[in-house]
């Protein structure tokens, strides 16, 4: 029995149910669309300057898919429309929420200096906009062209956010100061960074850490798109080109000057072998270290510049204040472990610390690092179930691709602040709530394949009344 996916010719169980909100062509997938453009297209210190910190337009998107999404909480719905799959994400993010808003309760009750008020208000509109993007993503994606639309996005965005890298890598300007010119909007412009001789890439985010973070991150989904033709049910003349997606992002993060960068490039690449054929695995690992090869070769200096990196980290001033961090953590942790100093309230001016779970560990305690861990885990853990239970390997291609993302996201976040950047910390939950819908999707996949095998069949037609005798002295008889 062939099992297909309706109206094409993929095999798929989900496409039967409903997206979250699907009214008027409106999807969760269009919406999640619109906030991938506003994440990566809009350089992230722009804002519309009549709203300040709060104006930047990812955050605000963010912000209305959680209004949306309670909307969608409350309507009532047919029973037995949606199936209701646990997902251990929800619990986690819970928790974190929880965390979060018991710790901002507990530093005002302290008493806080007015400055740190209304960073920790920010804060915490910032965590409602990453939440209602996790929501949708888990909540609303509930079909596989959903999930392979989201996923060839973000590897799109993934590879003109490399390609803008390497424009600004050889040029040595941003080609961002136009956006000045457009009025409402607040842009923090800043010159190109460098590091030695060389200009350090940040596309549209703020920082470089932030530009590679989100390069490296789609690695993963634009290889086992590439292997898988784009997840695409039909075969199109133009898969072949998200090889060249992935020639670019590699290079560009080859030629990215950042130490995290090169380090999150080989957790990418390590990390993706399992989520595609063995076949194509040797391609990968050659493929990558010919283009890295190629790029320290034909960039006078860059070979020297990238062995500095790593022969002289123990002398580099980020690493050593990374180091020294960790030694203040007790003194900063003391006088609240549990629930920490309040989410948004610890300032550079009392330290950077260089560590995104360090600072949240600072800001929320044991409990907030724990949830955060947590929601990551249990994301991971709802891609590998998917890639265990679904019977279709283009979705078990999907959760492994997923969770060599996130993989990749969590490790650099040990080298920069990266949930006080908009890129790094809203890829990273749209990540976990994409893992979630994928494990929907293959609990759908499974449900209808054991369905499959217990179709109803037939009854055999019972022998004529006028025949019973003779069919039983047939069987009395051995001759006959």
């Amino acid at each position: 029995m062939t099992i297909l996916r309706s109206g094409t010719s993929s095999p798929i169980a989900a496409d039967a149910h409903s997206a979250l909100g699907r009214t008027a062509g409106v999807t969760a997938a269009t919406t999640l669309t619109v906030y991938i453009v506003l994440l990566f297209a809009v350089p992230s210190s722009t804002s519309i300057a009549a709203l300040g910190g709060l104006g930047r337009p990812a955050q605000l998107w963010g912000m209305f898919l959680l209004f949306w999404w309670l909307l969608s909480r409350l309507q009532a719905r047919t029973p037995g429309q949606l199936r209701s799959v646990p997902q251990p994400v929800r619990y986690a993010l819970v928790a974190f929420v929880v965390v979060a808003l018991v710790s901002f309760a507990a530093a005002l009750l302290r008493g806080q200096p007015g400055d740190q008020i209304s960073p920790a208000t920010t804060a915490l509109l910032r965590l409602a906009s990453w939440s209602g993007v996790l929501l949708v993503a888990m909540d609303g994606i509930r079909t596989y062209d959903d999930v392979a639309k989201l996923i060839r996005r973000l590897a799109l965005a993934g590879t003109a956010m490399a390609a803008l890298g390497l424009v600004q890598f050889f040029t040595g300007q941003t080609w961002l100061d136009w956006i000045v010119n457009i009025p409402g909007l607040a842009f923090e412009g800043a010159d190109a960074a460098t590091r030695g001789s060389f200009t350090r890439a940040s596309g549209t985010a703020i920082h470089p850490l932030e530009y590679g973070t989100a390069v490296v991150a789609a690695i993963p989904l634009a290889i086992t798109t590439a292997v898988n033709k784009g997840f695409r049910t039909t075969p199109s003349r133009y898969a072949g080109w998200w090889w060249g997606a992935v020639a670019v992002i590699m290079f560009a993060s080859a030629v990215s000057v950042s130490r995290s960068a090169l380090i999150g490039l080989f957790v990418a690449v390590v990390a993706s072998l399992p989520a595609i054929p063995v076949a194509y695995r040797w391609l990968i690992g050659v493929g990558g270290g010919i283009i890295a090869a190629a790029a320290l070769a034909i960039i006078p200096g860059m070979f020297g510049t990238v062995m500095n990196l790593f022969v002289g980290a123990s002398d580099d001033p980020s690493t050593q204040s990374r180091t020294a961090a960790l030694a203040r953590v007790p003194e900063f942790l003391s006088s609240s472990p549990t629930i920490g100093q309040g989410f948004g309230t610890f300032l550079p001016r009392y330290y950077i610390f260089d560590n995104a779970w360090v600072l949240l560990l600072v800001e929320l305690g044991v409990l907030g690092a724990l949830s955060l861990a947590a929601m990551v885990l249990s994301a991971m853990g709802s891609a590998l179930w998917s890639s265990r239970h679904s019977p279709f390997a283009d979705l078990r291609a999907m959760g492994r691709a997923l969770v060599a993302s996130l993989l990749t996201i969590s490790v650099l976040l040990i080298f920069f602040d990266g949930l006080s950047f908009p890129i790094s910390a809203g890829l990273l939950f749209l990540m976990i709530g994409l893992t979630a819908s994928v494990r929907t999707v293959a609990a759908a996949d499974e449900d209808l394949v054991a369905a499959s095998r217990h179709v109803a069949r037939p009854e055999p037609a019972l022998p004529e009344a006028s025949t019973l005798p003779a069919a039983k002295s047939a069987q009395k008889d051995p001759a006959t």
